[in-house]
């Protein structure tokens, strides 16, 4: 998918301002200051500072880091952003792409870790949220960021064009709809934007195989098949919560919720089964949408296939709960009916899930 890619040296990442009112200013981290550089300038690994200033990042001294819901499309990425963002994947409480910034989804994953915490749910991550947060992701012992090696797959493919929604051409692609470069590619392994992936690595020539890279380990614990006992789609909040057999909220993940135009469904609903790297069939004679003339027509499987890499099949005709090729769209923009989510955290729902289990559609999607 192309994007107009915004780079931002880490060097810039490495500042600590407070607003006056005991709050961390948008774009800006607590503590990440000049000893973090020291010590990479010293170090045998030149990304080891790199390295420990995500790793070490921690919120102002008074504990608070707002988590407003429009932060601005050109806002830096942020050291402690990104630990919270991956500390909240790893306790299944996503908040989509990593991407170091304030938004919609981070503030959603908080309130819901919150919830599920039995702390107050505002939505911010204030000092009892974040000592709860390093205690359920064993945050304190296990590294956010982590330096990777490219592999000649990484650097090589195989990619497909880039070929937008264009149907007709996502059912003439030969080997499916792959990544389309290598950095779109390393950024889906690793759960990240692809603006983060590069601005953490300015310079770095992704085609080349050797090359050091700066990544995140945001690896959810796993669920097991039958954990999830039901589901909830939030219309409203644009999010998906599973929940155990106790009752207790045990996942959360941003999700597209349908259109004005295209809805989701209402009510409660079954899943029916989950098909794993499916491919996708565009039938004129079930919808009313997309190239009509061109009849009927097959996508083979692939990253970039219009329901990403698994499919959550419900008995509502044509409905599912599905992947993305474009997982940072997740909660910003509309889908046909289906539930969107990132491939990854499609993959670790589909996981916990066996056929006759409930999905309840919750409220109306606003906008």
């Amino acid at each position: 998918m192309k994007k107009q890619l915004v780079l931002w040296p880490l060097t810039l990442l490495a500042c600590a301002c407070d607003n006056g009112s005991g709050q961390a200013a948008v774009g800006q981290s607590g503590q990440n200051g000049a000893s973090t550089g020291a010590s990479a300038a010293a170090s045998p690994d030149p990304r080891a500072g790199d390295v420990a200033r995500i790793n070490q990042a921690l919120p102002l001294p008074q504990g608070v880091a707002p988590v407003p819901a429009n932060p601005g499309p050109q806002a830096a990425p942020d050291p402690f952003i990104i630990r919270a963002e991956v500390l909240l994947a790893r306790t299944r409480f996503s908040p989509g792409v990593i991407d170091g910034k304030l938004g919609t989804n981070l503030r959603h994953a908080v309130a819901a870790f919150q919830s599920a915490h039995d702390l107050p749910e505002n939505g911010t991550i204030d000092g009892k949220t974040w000592q709860a947060l390093l205690a359920a992701s064993q945050g304190s012992s296990r590294g956010v960021a982590q330096v990777y090696t490219l592999t000649a797959q990484d650097a090589q493919g195989p990619f497909a064009p880039d070929v937008g929604e264009d149907f007709v051409k996502l059912a003439a692609l030969p080997n499916g709809p792959q990544f389309t470069n290598p950095v779109e590619a390393v950024a889906e392994r690793f759960h990240m934007s692809q603006d983060l992936l590069k601005a953490l690595n300015v310079g770095v020539d992704f085609t080349k195989p050797g090359q050091r890279v700066l990544v995140v380990d945001a690896q959810a614990q796993a669920l097991a098949k039958g954990d999830v006992a039901r589901i909830e789609v939030a219309k409203s909040q644009e999010s998906v919560r599973a929940y155990g057999k106790d009752g207790k909220l045990i996942a959360f993940y941003p999700a597209t919720v349908g259109s004005t135009d295209r809805p989701s469904p209402s009510g409660t609903h079954k899943v029916v089964g989950v098909a794993f790297n499916p491919d996708y069939t565009y039938d004129p004679a079930k919808l009313n949408w997309g190239p009509r003339k061109a009849g009927k027509l097959v996508v083979k499987p692939g990253p970039n296939n219009p329901v990403g890499a698994v499919w959550i099949d419900l008995n509502a005709p044509s409905y599912g709960l599905h992947g993305t090729p474009e997982p940072d769209k997740i909660g910003k923009t509309a889908s046909h009916g289906c539930v969107r989510m990132t491939n990854w955290d499609a993959n670790a729902l589909a996981a916990g899930v066996l056929p006759g289990i409930t999905v309840q559609f919750m409220g109306e999607r606003e906008g």
